[in-house]
């Protein structure tokens, strides 16, 4: 048994070394990643402060503000913050370039558009668009910007393409503050899903994609639900417990003989969910992952809809149930237009993927700094949020070379992997010495994982097989 393990311990050693093509012209492949990107700015000085810029957001820097970038660049921070904040150079063609490239490595043809507003909490009233609105990241109404971010999901990959800063009517109603947070006078009030709109129009046919998903913000407004089919789109939209369905699967009362005849009444989405009999369940591996096969229960009908006095057409009902460690459960709720035969396997991978654009986010945030910005204008913001994108995106590129490199380690890993090598060639410029680092400390977490899943799940079960009676 020892030999056993100790085989393939070497060859998971073995798995883990990364090879001179990972790590070698690491910081040339980014300067001619930033180009296409930066080929339409006007001047070699932008051009300059773009490339910086993104290296900066992937740097080792804990907060990667305008004045910390420079300075790591050995530049006066005055170059960099007027080129973020004071310089009008436009960011719609470089987030056309991100999605021409996202959509031509990554795009399939059943991939999903992704639509997740994100909050940053800030402090005082002057920052553009800040108000006390609904922080998805704090999980509270707090004061914040909110901006509306178009995701991207495919089995190959998945990336954030583009995002709109959400300005409340408060802002809008108010042009002075408009005036002084560096708003256009054109712009005027949108609301989220018409944001979210412009954005699927822009970049739809880009990206090629056969559903579009979002959370219960997106879902519980019926209009949305219904420019979507409108526009010939399948979607699966997440939505709160007290939607009001119709189950139009369900036979009606009983006619009594008097008056009309009774229809299938409308009810709350969860007490509904809590009277349906256990064989209406059905269970199914919606991933792997490290403790094992995810199974979770669903369930399929075709429903209509109630918002308010409005009544929708017909769509499906797709509800989630995973059952928890102390026993209890949590159900998720997506209405859904979708073909006729899709299956329940295909619904869970569309929901799956606004979870994984949450992912994204939350690794972008550390790996390229997306929080990390000091402007107080929306042209700055725009800016960042720009550059953080094509950080991000970047990071993704080189994820995906470092698979093809090392295929046993897993995607999340790559990321960790990637950002520190440019970290230690950004400080050191040793690529041999930074490749050896990084394998010893990737092979001492495999080695401790190892060890780890030995004690806890192997050698347990087979004491218990050797103390069974028979057993040698």
């Amino acid at each position: 048994m020892d030999d056993r393990f100790n085989v393939r311990l070497r060859e998971m050693m073995a798995e883990t070394e990364l090879t001179a093509g990972v790590t070698t012209g690491l910081l040339e492949r980014l300067r001619g990643f930033v180009v296409p990107f930066a080929a339409s700015l006007s001047e070699p000085e932008q051009r300059t402060h773009t490339h910086e810029y993104v290296s900066g957001l992937l740097s080792p820097l804990e907060r990667k503000t305008g004045e910390a970038i420079a300075y790591l660049h050995e530049h006066e921070r005055q170059g960099i913050q007027k080129f973020m904040g004071h310089v009008p150079w436009d960011h719609r063609p470089r987030i056309a370039v991100l999605a021409e490239q996202v959509g031509q490595t990554i795009g399939e043809p059943d991939g999903v558009i992704v639509f997740d507003p994100s909050g940053f909490a800030k402090k005082g009233t002057t920052s553009v668009g800040v108000a006390r609105q609904w922080c998805g990241r704090q999980g509270k109404i707090d004061n914040c910007q909110v901006g509306v971010y178009l995701g991207y999901v495919s089995r190959r990959d998945h990336a954030r393409v583009d995002v709109r800063l959400y300005l409340p009517e408060e802002w809008t109603r108010d042009r002075k503050r408009c005036r002084k947070a560096g708003v256009p006078k054109a712009v005027r009030f949108q609301t989220r899903h018409e944001q979210a709109r412009e954005m699927l129009a822009e970049h739809g046919p880009r990206l090629p994609h056969g559903w579009v998903t979002g959370d219960d913000e997106r879902g519980r407004s019926s209009s949305f639900r219904q420019e979507l089919r409108a526009r010939g789109e399948h979607y699966v939209l997440a939505v709160p417990s007290n939607t009001l369905v119709r189950d139009d699967e369900a036979d009606p009362p009983a006619y009594t003989g008097r008056g009309r005849r009774p229809g299938v009444p409308f009810g709350r989405v969860d007490r509904w969910v809590t009277a349906l009999p256990a064989s209406a369940w059905t269970t199914i591996t919606v991933r792997d992952g490290e403790k094992g096969p995810l199974a979770v229960d669903v369930v399929c009908r075709r429903v209509t809809a109630r918002m308010g006095r409005k009544v929708g057409a017909p769509e499906t009902l797709f509800v989630t149930r995973e059952r928890l460690s102390d026993g209890g459960s949590k159900h998720d709720y997506d209405l859904a237009s979708a073909a006729d035969g899709t299956t329940p396997a295909e619904f869970a991978r569309v929901t799956k993927a606004a979870h994984e654009i949450e992912e994204c986010f939350r690794q972008a945030k550390s790996q390229a700094g997306w929080g990390d910005y000091q402007v107080r204008n929306g042209m700055g913001w725009h800016h960042h949020q720009t550059l953080a994108l094509i950080a991000s995106w970047f990071l993704s590129v080189e994820t995906r070379r470092g698979e093809k490199e090392t295929p046993a380690l897993t995607a999340p890993r790559w990321k960790d992997i990637i950002a520190s090598l440019l970290v230690e060639e950004l400080e050191y410029h040793t690529p041999p010495k930074v490749r050896w680092r990084t394998t010893r400390w990737l092979q001492r977490i495999e080695q401790a994982r190892f060890y780890w899943h030995r004690a806890r799940n192997i050698l347990p079960k087979l004491r218990k097989e050797l103390q069974q009676p028979g057993k040698q």
